[in-house]
């Protein structure tokens, strides 16, 4: 299965937010959208970065409370991992295993197209284990 399929599940919306938004911002928008990332973009829409919550805990305990009046672009990953709509799960799986991240954007002809996350990715295994032991269940009952 390939990242396409993800994105065809789960939807294509990416949540992101300005590098010169406060990481308070970031903070109430991860907790209004109920998500663990948030991918960063500059003045030009492009991919600048992503913020975590673990960006964000590791900000608040070096700097603590003022942090939050900070701008996200200093505690961003700026080395963002991404990946293609063309990549599979296993690639996938391997690349965030890893790196030890749990989101990646995906990324095609220089635009993010989605972002998948690492229970995105739980999920869809799942599902095609599930499938492939019915199959097997139907093969086997069959012959």
């Amino acid at each position: 299965m390939l990242v396409k399929n993800i994105l065809g599940e789960k939807g294509r919306e990416v949540v992101s937010i300005s590098s010169d938004a406060t990481l308070s911002e970031a903070t109430r928008l991860l907790a209004r959208r109920r998500i663990g990332a948030v991918v960063v973009r500059d003045e030009t829409g492009a991919l600048a970065g992503i913020l975590s919550e673990r960006d964000v805990v590791h900000a608040v305990a070096d700097e603590s409370v003022t942090s939050l009046a900070r701008p996200v672009s200093l505690y961003m990953t700026r080395a963002v991992a991404t990946c293609t709509e063309s990549d599979s799960i296993e690639e996938l799986m391997e690349m965030m295993t890893h790196g030890r991240f749990r989101h990646m954007p995906v990324v095609d002809n220089g635009l993010i197209t989605g972002i998948v996350s690492i229970g995105d990715v739980v999920k869809t295994r799942i599902a095609e284990t599930v499938q492939e032991a019915a199959s097997l269940r139907e093969y086997i009952t069959a012959a």
